[in-house]
């Protein structure tokens, strides 16, 4: 059988397979980069890098959203984001922001990110709708229960799948209604935000009916996070291993949600789930 048709999104390139979203943490606190690239000489050269091994577009985040993180400032946010998305775009890379307010987002694009990444969905900053609206970027809409102080105590579901789905129509529906052309809205599960293990690995199962839901492109972002830790624990008593030790795991999830027709997987090291990626399209095209 031919290669099912790829989703696409107004605005950004068509790659013809799965992309790759690089991250660059500019904080001090990541869960993965414990801060290794927290100045902005050190993150630009990290987005660069990130491009050269494969990355289609480098996503620049200035705020934790770890379990139980605090929300930095946004004057702190500014200054940490603003002059790495002004380095990167100037070398030529495609630029996501990640950031729950809209003033570091309209920053942002004006600095040159062409794509707006809310893990609130729009709903931690009521003007953020309106911003992307006027700026006319694409905006990926996650499945969110509200801030990493206290998400953990928000992981009650009855059934993960149909919730995360009926979640996250009504915030594809709020920026649709306020104004955001619908070809140019991203949805993401959420992996990992107000959700256990078990949600983790059942929303990984249910990718393509996640996407066929929504009729929107999926962006996956499992790079390191726990649920991998707990699958690799060597028993149910083990420690999982550390954020680093789980790229692996991330590039396996990264060739699933490529079969399971993602648009985009987000990750901390890009080679393997860039290696991942074409080869599960690589795959599809023999396939008859």
């Amino acid at each position: 059988m031919n290669a099912e048709p790829l989703p696409t999104v107004a605005g950004l390139p068509a790659w013809g397979r799965c992309a790759v979203m690089g991250v660059v943490n500019v904080t001090p606190d990541s869960f993965s980069d414990g801060g290794r690239f927290f100045d902005t000489g050190a993150a630009v050269k990290r987005g660069l890098a990130l491009v050269a091994e494969g990355a289609d577009l480098v996503d620049v985040g200035g705020e934790s959203t770890r379990p139980g993180a605090q929300r930095v400032d946004e004057a702190e946010e500014l200054r940490r984001v603003v002059p790495v998305v002004r380095g990167l775009a100037g070398e030529g890379v495609l630029v996501s922001v990640d950031t729950m307010r809209a003033s570091v987002a309209e920053q942002a694009v004006a600095a040159g990110a062409r794509l707006v990444n809310d893990v609130s969905g729009g709903r931690a900053d009521p003007r953020m709708v309106p911003a992307v609206a006027d700026a006319g970027v694409p905006f990926v809409v996650m499945h969110w229960r509200g801030q990493s102080a206290d998400m953990n105590a928000r992981a009650v579901y009855t059934d993960v799948v149909r919730e995360v789905v009926d979640e996250l129509r009504a915030s594809l529906e709020a920026a649709v209604a306020g104004g955001i052309a619908a070809e140019r809205v991203v949805v993401d599960p959420g992996l990992g935000f107000a959700k256990q293990a078990e949600h983790d690995l059942a929303l990984v199962a249910a990718l393509r009916e996640l996407g066929a839901a929504l009729n929107r492109p999926l962006l996956v972002a499992a790079s390191r996070k726990r649920f991998l830790g707990r699958v690799l624990a060597a028993g149910p008593q083990a420690a999982p291993p550390p954020a680093r030790e789980r790229d692996a795991a991330t590039a396996a999830v990264s060739a699933l949600a490529a079969r399971d027709g993602a648009w985009a997987v987000r990750v901390h090291e890009v080679r393997a789930s860039a290696d991942a990626v074409r080869l599960v399209r690589a795959v599809e095209r023999a396939g008859r």
